[in-house]
């Protein structure tokens, strides 16, 4: 069979997505399933048709340990999300639930995939009950994250598995968007169709119910009269009770689907699967409506955001003044200055090429031509002061017609040097006594708006720590703390119970490796730095690393703790993202400070020790959002000990 399209199977179970995606000609590039029985059924049945995922490695065991942008790219990403924390039959914690390796809040890791990779389309399924929890609070986050924050569309529909032919109720959640969809949304969900078999066929006799009853987990004992029933049946008048042989067919497995667990195993398996048939009618509409899809038209983005506005401002300041004032730790100006002989980023097809004079010439890299022009008729400090005032007083998104109007004489309609992948925000060749570079990366960072961000919270910065002396019995106590200051009082709560707080590490490979290129003490430096910060609420790094000096008079131990954190800052600064693995070098080799009052200055790796000390003076550790980040609350993993979060977030 030839391939047509790619896609991932998260909280794969026993690979009901698996066996429907590839019945329509997908791959399947990566897999995740944390039960260790599930993974052997899994490995029985698809071993053969997708060896390639267990061949490379691409079998996952735990979704949170993974980095998302080290994953294959793919088209479409499938996930039956774990369904407990929702469920009826559950506790309906929601994303509260972390009583089973944090379950309730897995979804977010599928959001955190979403944007690293993003695919074409997801196909989400959950329980009916994910719509109506939190009277609806759960199903709005989840879909405003899919829609707003990530750009997906949305389209979502409670189907039963009878819909699609099989003999069973199971209503389902299904949730299906798109990336690439324009305003004008036309996914349709598959019309129903009659049963392809009735339970009398999936028995061999008649049985007195034409479609069964949803395949659920536990529960047993009651008779058939009994309203919770849901596993007995009357077949040619003899009670029988379900087994895996027949819930293999209501979920649509084929009969040589085998299975190499205990009965008891085989049907809590099934009762986590999802209906193979409903998922594949879905599947073939979903795999039309990307052939048919109409791109979202490219349209000129006029509204952008501080920091976006802030870029272009910082270009165009360039343009005009031709070089850039060094600064030493206060942001103040130095004597030194670096004369700028040319302005690009990494993705412009446009390079202005500064002269002594108001000259400027523009040249096209893509077609080799060149033209002249006086850019002082286009831009003066009028023009300057009025874009920084307009910056500073605007929020959120908005538009500045002045800018659009600057680009046009320039001859180009947007610069793209924000890339959230590349610390370089704009290129020069510069010179000065001491150097001569060319497309030499400098990022930039923006006092116009609010502290710009030097590490960006995300699953890759969170750290664990292993909880002593704590009975999981106190696990929703402490996490119902929801003061003003709950992370804090959470941990003290923790240890008013005898808790102790063992560091374990970074959550995520990368992250830790990362911070080991860095220094090999430094994991564990972080993990002392993140219990002062979130215990005493002490945010400046300067400040946290006096007290993690303490009253030591040792000052070989302060010099060596203040040039480790030091380096560390330059290193994020320039150097590494969290999410994926560092070689050790400098993408740029400086940055581009715009003031409060607009004036930039700038630091370089020559004058590195300012750097430093401007970052140690300037960082502070902030908190994001514990339910997107996935920290802040304890946690009762599968081997049975309790565990507890925390994130690193740096700001200015």
């Amino acid at each position: 069979m030839n391939n047509s399209f790619t896609f991932i199977d998260l909280f794969a179970g026993i690979g009901g997505f698996h066996l429907a995606m590839h019945r329509l000609g997908g791959e399947c590039v990566f897999a995740s399933e944390i039960d260790e029985f599930a993974r052997l059924t899994y490995e029985a049945n698809h071993k053969k048709i997708s060896p390639k995922l267990f061949e490379n490695n691409l079998f996952n065991k735990d979704i949170r340990t993974i980095t998302p942008k080290n994953l294959p790219d793919f088209d479409i990403l499938c996930a039956g999300f774990p369904c407990q924390p929702f469920s009826q039959a559950g506790h309906k914690r929601g994303f509260e639930d972390n009583h089973n390796s944090e379950r309730g809040n897995l979804f977010f890791n599928i959001a955190e995939i979403l944007e690293a990779k993003k695919p074409k389309a997801f196909f989400l399924e959950n329980v009916r009950g994910l719509v109506t929890h939190d009277d609806g609070n759960t199903f709005k986050i989840i879909r405003n994250i899919l829609e707003d924050e990530l750009g997906y569309s949305f389209y979502f529909k409670v189907i039963h598995a009878s819909d699609y032919g099989l003999p069973q109720l199971r209503p389902r959640a299904f949730m299906v968007g798109f990336r690439d969809e324009d305003f004008m949304k036309s996914f349709t969900f598959p019309p129903s169709i009659p049963l392809k078999f009735n339970m009398s066929d999936v028995w061999g006799g008649k049985c007195t119910r034409e479609i069964g009853f949803t395949i659920r987990i536990g529960g047993r004992g009651s008779v058939i009269t009994d309203r919770r029933n849901w596993d007995n049946y009357s077949v040619d008048g003899e009670l029988k009770r379900l087994s895996y042989i027949e819930a293999r067919k209501m979920q649509g497995f084929p009969d040589d689907f085998i299975f190499p667990v205990s009965p008891a195993q085989a049907i809590k398996q099934l009762g986590n699967s999802v209906a193979v048939d409903a998922v594949e009618a879905v599947a073939k509409n979903i795999l039309g409506h990307l052939k048919n899809l109409t791109p979202k038209r490219t349209i000129l983005k006029t509204t952008k955001n501080k920091g976006e506005w802030t870029e272009l401002l910082v270009f165009i300041k360039l343009l005009l003044e031709k070089q850039l004032s060094l600064s030493d730790a206060e942001l103040n100006k130095n004597t030194n200055y670096l004369k700028i002989n040319k302005v690009t980023t990494h993705n412009l097809d446009i390079a202005f090429l500064l002269s002594n004079l108001s000259t400027v010439i523009i040249k096209n890299k893509e077609d080799k031509s060149e033209k002249e022009i006086n850019i002082s008729e286009i831009i003066n400090a009028e023009i300057i002061n009025l874009l920084i005032s307009k910056i500073k007083d605007s929020s959120q998104t908005f538009e500045i017609s002045e800018f659009n109007i600057i680009q046009d004489k320039l001859g180009f309609n947007v610069i793209k040097g924000g890339n959230s992948n590349q610390k370089a925000d704009i290129l020069l060749d510069i010179e000065n006594n001491f150097i001569q570079k060319e497309n030499e990366g400098f990022g930039i960072k923006s006092y116009l708006g609010s502290k710009p961000t030097l590490l960006n919270a995300s699953g890759n910065t969170n750290f664990i720590f292993k909880i002593n002396g704590v009975n999981k019995s106190y696990i929703d106590e402490v996490n119902a703390i929801d003061t003003a200051t709950k992370l804090k009082d959470r941990l003290h709560r923790i240890e008013e119970l005898g808790g102790t707080f063992e560091y374990i590490g970074a959550e995520r490979d990368t992250m830790g490796f990362n911070l080991k290129m860095v220094d090999s003490e430094m994991p564990k430096i972080i993990g002392q730095i993140l219990l002062l910060f979130y215990k005493e609420r002490t945010s400046s790094l300067a400040d946290i690393t006096n007290k993690l000096l303490g009253d030591t008079k040792n000052e070989d131990r302060k010099i060596l703790l203040t040039s480790k954190i030091k380096k560390l800052l330059v290193d994020i600064l320039l150097g590494f993202f969290a999410g994926t693995k560092w070689n050790g070098s400098y993408e740029a080799n400086g940055t581009i400070v715009m003031k409060n009052n607009g004036d930039c200055v700038g630091f370089h790796i020559i004058e590195l020790d300012n750097l430093k000390n401007y970052l140690f003076e300037n960082i502070k550790l902030d908190t994001p959002s514990t339910t997107r980040h996935r920290f802040g609350k304890l946690y009762l993993e599968k081997d049975g000990e309790l565990y507890f979060k925390l994130n690193l977030q740096l700001r200015f």
